[in-house]
């Protein structure tokens, strides 16, 4: 049982949510708790039908858990803006998956998980791990190097990628390594597309030593304007974030068609939010890059077409 003042901090942070995060008094129905995923997930992910529209229905509710566990996990972290508070959360959360884990999952995102981790074979590493990452979050706003930054993202993006390839079934280390370079740079290219916005969080995931080298600093950013020094050293992170990109891209022809066709459109989203940043000649700081309506048609009617095509072998 919870302490006063362990309780006192959980209810701090459920009053910052949706009533509907809460763990429920009455444990759901399997049913009950797959139509709970379903309806999260796609009232609250707007590309979420784009993606399942890809997939065999038969996998759908997998995703639908997986999202769910993956929305409410990053909300307890970033939706409460009691430090204190988000962590007693992120705790109960944990607690919640070891006893999804030993067979007395109550909230209805565990209910429909462990349905899946049943049926796909999926070990508890990859849900953990994102735990580990919402914690980061709630104390650690700058990282010193690139490869600190991607030791955040192993925590915070790549288990999203495992999780993905153990409910597709296209499991192996190759393939972990692949998705892990897809989903680190997914995370990159979200982050210099957000350096004002996660300014105004107190986070920046530009390297530090980066932003020392091309003579960038926290009052550079504070400032809205895009110097050439801040220009210089978006174009060297933009470059690597590519580089991930292109490192993972194998990845696309050694899944099931399927997967295939969300992991080019992912993939390609992600270097289309990349070419966004470039065509502002690297300043998002006066404005935030975004893929324009003519490239978002032309990514699905992309994945539409190599879906309705067979034959279509998805490339780089």
């Amino acid at each position: 049982m919870p302490t006063a003042a362990q309780s006192e901090l959980l209810a701090r942070g459920w009053a910052a949510l949706p009533a509907s995060y809460r763990i429920p008094d009455k444990t759901p129905t399997l049913a009950e708790a797959l139509a709970w995923c379903q309806h999260l997930a796609e009232t609250h992910y707007e590309n979420f039908h784009v993606a399942t529209w890809f997939l065999p229905e038969r996998l759908r509710p997998h995703f639908h858990a997986i999202y769910a566990y993956c929305r409410i996990s990053d909300d307890l972290g970033d939706e409460v803006p009691d430090t204190a508070a988000a962590l007693a959360l992120l705790d109960l959360w944990g607690n919640e998956l070891d006893a999804c884990y030993a067979g007395r999952a109550r909230h209805p995102v565990f209910v429909a998980l462990a349905e899946t981790i049943r049926t796909c074979a999926i070990p508890k590493e990859p849900f953990a791990d994102l735990l580990t990452a919402f914690r980061q979050d709630q104390t650690v706003t700058r990282y010193e190097t690139m490869q600190d930054l991607l030791g955040y993202c192993r925590y915070s993006a790549n288990p999203v990628g495992r999780l993905v390839l153990y409910a597709c079934g296209d499991i192996s280390e190759e393939n972990f390594r692949l998705s892990d370079a897809t989903c680190s740079a997914l995370q990159l290219a979200n982050f210099w597309q957000d350096v004002r916005v996660d300014w105004g969080k107190g986070r920046v995931y530009l390297p530090q030593a980066d932003m020392r080298a091309h003579g960038v600093s926290d009052e550079t950013i504070a400032s809205g304007a895009a110097t050439p020094a801040f220009r210089a050293l978006m174009k060297k992170e933009v470059d690597f974030a590519r580089s991930l990109f292109l490192d993972g891209l194998p990845l696309i022809g050694r899944v099931q068609r399927d997967l295939a066709v969300d992991l080019d459109l992912f993939s390609r989203g992600g270097l289309e939010i990349l070419r966004a940043i470039e065509r502002r000649n690297y300043d998002v700081l006066s404005a935030r890059p975004a893929i324009s309506k003519p490239a978002k048609i032309a990514l699905a009617f992309r994945a539409l077409s190599a879906k309705a095509l067979p034959f279509l072998r998805l490339r780089k």
